[in-house]
């Protein structure tokens, strides 16, 4: 019998802990001192630049009289506002996710010949590897569906006879399968969590004359019945997750570990860990879990100073998480407005009516306008906060009926687009392995023999 694995924290493990934690403390003045940007980004929050991009740009600060004045936040994608990109397919009422992703491989908008043969390379494209359901996302399903996405995105690499190969054709391959794959391993594995606790075991087969945001909805759902704005919604929420800028950390990640040389799969799955965390793609599920709190410990959701009242405590770590944070408030880039928020704020408040959430929807407009305000009063601040994407996205995937587990994953099926933009671009136009500096601050010490050692008491 093999021995069991002690998952458990022992009390030697905890005092381990505390010797840990005070020694790898490093005292906040020196970092002052050597002028080290935390975070790489400065006292302004002005991230460090790392390297150049053709792919986007996040546009947050205008140049006036040789000083940076904060303003409307603007995002391009290759060079193209992208509010102007989802108005153009909103108003021919088209979904735009396929459209939006070959600008951002190709760097151009394709022409109706171009979209559909490409629209045609997912759809072949959108299956998986014999047996790959059975054996490897139905077994040891995780209730965290990112780990189950890394998990088969590993996998992968094994049935990929050229896993190793980083010539830029079969990065490409390699991409557009992802690109493809990630909406079923997305759905498959909640599928496999959710029967793992008891529920019945529904698959269904993507369509290929479906787009990906309508596969998601078709796959998904028992019925697989969906309206044609429930599509668009999601649709425009795949959008503007697709691509944020190089510094992201997520898509920082593919850069860095791109820069080693590595295959696509490696990058894929340290992009993953990445997205999780809840300070990067995760914060979405604190958003809602949040306003789930605040729900039950409010009882006038109409009532402004209850609802400031309890935004306050968050502030001071007496409510929700104790963080101290009101997630879905604040960006490291924008300092006045995000414009994804804003272009989907609109059809969030549709939807949410059509849904019968009038009243989630105006807590939200009310914390949106009272969260900023609040931070200010509370907290010494050196940039404005605004309302971010995440404010809204999770609201939305809950009006869709998505479950929690795949509030990350989704945004996993959108961003991996961008991951792969920026892989090629790493591996086309940079030619040194990414490798900033860390300054020692231990002091050097003279070798102890070990028959002079003393145990120090932990």
């Amino acid at each position: 019998m093999e021995d069991e694995i002690i998952f458990e924290v022992t009390p030697q493990v905890h005092r381990l802990s505390e010797v840990c934690t005070d020694r790898d403390r490093v005292d906040a003045e020196l970092y002052r001192r050597f002028d080290v940007k935390r975070g790489l980004r400065d006292i302004n929050g002005k991230g460090v630049l790392a390297g150049l991009t053709n792919i986007s740009e996040v546009y947050a600060k205008r140049l006036e009289d040789g000083e940076e004045i904060p303003c409307d936040g603007r995002l391009f994608y290759r060079g193209y506002d992208v509010k102007d990109l989802t108005q153009g397919f909103l108003r021919d009422k088209r979904l735009g996710f396929e459209e939006i992703a070959y600008l951002l491989l190709f760097g151009e908008l394709p022409g109706a010949r171009q979209l559909r043969e490409f629209k045609e390379e997912l759809a072949e494209r959108r299956t998986l590897p014999q047996n790959f359901l059975r054996d490897v996302i139905m077994k040891a399903p995780s209730e965290n569906m990112m780990i189950s996405l890394s998990r088969s995105i590993l996998t992968l690499y094994s049935y990929d006879i050229y896993a190793e190969d980083t010539s830029i054709p079969n990065v490409l391959r390699q991409c557009l399968n992802l690109i493809s794959q990630f909406p079923m391993l997305a759905v498959y594995s909640y599928q496999a969590y959710f029967h793992s606790i008891g529920n019945s075991l529904i698959i269904h087969q993507p369509q290929k004359e479906l787009s990906t945001a309508e596969n998601i909805l078709y796959m998904l759902r028992t019925d697989n019945q969906y309206t044609a704005f429930e599509a668009a919604v999601l649709d425009l929420a795949l959008v503007l997750h697709m691509e944020h800028g190089g510094g992201n950390n997520s898509t920082f990640t593919t850069r860095v570990v791109s820069s080693s040389g590595t295959d696509t799969y490696s990058v894929m799955a340290a992009a993953l860990g990445s997205l999780k965390g809840p300070r990067h793609g995760g914060a979405n599920i604190k958003v809602v879990q949040m306003f789930e709190d605040m729900k039950g410990k409010v009882a006038d959701w109409k009532d402004e100073e209850a609802v400031a009242g309890y935004l306050r405590r968050i502030l001071k770590k007496e409510e929700f998480d104790h963080s101290g944070l009101i997630y879905g408030i604040g960006h490291a880039v924008y300092s006045i407005s995000d414009p994804r928020a804003e272009i989907f704020k609109k059809f969030v408040g549709e939807l949410a009516h059509n849904k019968g959430y009038d009243d989630e929807f105006e807590l939200y407009t009310m914390v949106e306008r009272l969260a900023p305000k609040l931070i200010g009063e509370e907290r010494k601040i050196y940039k404005g906060v605004n309302t971010n994407v995440d404010f809204y996205s999770g609201f939305v995937y809950h009006l869709l009926g998505l479950p929690l587990e795949l509030y990350t994953p989704i945004f996993a099926v959108a961003r991996i687009v961008g991951w792969s933009a920026h892989r090629l671009e790493e591996l086309v136009s940079a030619e040194k392995i990414i490798r900033p500096a860390y300054k020692s601050v231990a002091e050097r010490r003279a070798y102890i023999p070990y028959g002079d050692r003393k145990d120090e008491e932990n």
